[in-house]
C-alpha cells in the first residue's frame, strides 16, 4: 500500500513537472511570437537614389533626302546626284563606309490615285530614299549633325519624315548596374539611420527590398528622359549624346528599440 502511495506521489510530480516545463516553453514560445509581432509592426521604408552621368557609345543617323519633278529618269539622276553629295559630305567627315547602309528608293507618284480630289500635285513624280549610318563613333556623328546646312547649300532637300533622325543609345547599363545597386541600398541605409536616430530607435535587417527601374534620362532635363528596356522613349533623350543613369531603390529596414 506505501509502495503505491508512493508511485503515485512521484507520478503526480513528474506529472507536474511536465505541465509546468510546457506552460514555460508554451509562454517562451509566445513570447517570440508577440516579439516577432511587434517588430513586424516597427519597420521604415526608405528609397535610395543614385545617378551617373555617361556617354552613349552608339549613333544611328538616318539622313532622308528627296526630289520631285514630272519626268522620272529626270528625277532619279537628281536623286542620284544627292546620294553622291551626302557619302562625300560623310567621308569628309571622317565616318566609315562600313558603317553606312543606303537605303531602297521609294516612288510616289501624285497622278496614279485616279479617285483624288482633283487637285493635282505641283509635280508627278517624287522619289525619297535615306543613308543611315549606324556606328561608334559618336563624336563624329554630333560634329557632322552640325554640318549639315553644306548639303541644303547644294542643294540636296534633306528629308527627314521618312528616318528617325538622329538617335544616341547607351548599351553599357549591365556594366554599372551592380555597382549602382550598391551605391543606392547603401544610401537607403543611411536613410533608414537617419529616421532611427530622430525616432530613438535602432535599424534592425531588412523587411523587404525592390532593386528598382533604371532609367536613361536625357542630361539636358529640357530633352525630356526614356526609361530604356521598361517604357517608351522619347525622342529628346534619344537625340542627347550625353545621358543620365538612374536608379531609386526602395527598401524596407525594421526598427528595433
Amino acid at each position: 500500500m506505501q509502495q503505491e502511495v508512493g508511485n503515485w506521489k512521484s507520478s503526480s510530480v513528474l506529472f507536474a513537472a511536465l505541465v509546468a516545463a510546457g506552460l514555460i516553453l508554451g509562454g517562451w514560445v509566445l513570447g517570440l511570437q508577440i516579439k516577432a509581432t511587434r517588430l513586424g509592426d516597427r519597420y521604415v521604408s526608405v528609397k535610395g537614389l543614385v545617378e551617373r552621368q555617361v556617354k552613349s557609345d552608339q549613333a544611328i543617323w538616318s539622313i532622308g533626302y528627296k526630289q520631285a519633278g514630272d519626268e522620272l529618269s529626270t528625277v532619279y539622276t537628281r536623286t542620284e546626284n544627292d546620294k553622291k553629295a551626302i557619302l562625300e559630305f560623310l567621308k569628309q567627315e571622317g565616318l566609315s563606309s562600313s558603317d553606312i547602309q543606303i537605303g531602297i528608293p521609294h516612288v510616289v507618284d501624285t497622278q496614279a490615285n485616279e479617285y483624288g480630289n482633283g487637285n493635282r500635285a505641283p509635280h508627278r513624280f517624287i522619289v525619297e530614299q535615306a543613308i543611315v549610318v549606324n556606328t561608334n563613333q559618336v563624336d563624329k556623328v554630333a560634329a557632322a549633325a552640325q554640318k549639315t546646312v553644306s548639303l541644303l547649300q547644294k542643294g540636296v532637300i534633306l528629308n527627314n519624315d521618312r528616318g528617325q533622325g538622329l538617335v544616341y543609345k547607351f548599351s553599357g547599363l549591365n556594366g554599372i548596374k551592380p555597382d549602382m545597386i550598391t551605391e543606392a541600398t547603401r544610401n537607403a541605409r543611411a536613410a533608414a539611420d537617419r529616421f532611427a536616430l530622430d525616432s530613438g530607435s535602432k535599424v534592425g535587417s531588412i523587411r523587404q527590398a525592390n532593386q528598382g527601374v533604371f532609367s536613361i534620362l536625357a542630361a539636358d532635363p529640357e530633352n525630356g528622359f526614356s526609361e530604356d528596356g521598361v517604357g517608351g522613349s522619347s525622342a529628346g533623350s534619344d537625340s542627347s549624346l550625353m545621358k543620365t543613369v538612374r536608379v531609386v531603390t526602395s527598401v524596407q529596414y525594421y526598427l528595433e528599440k
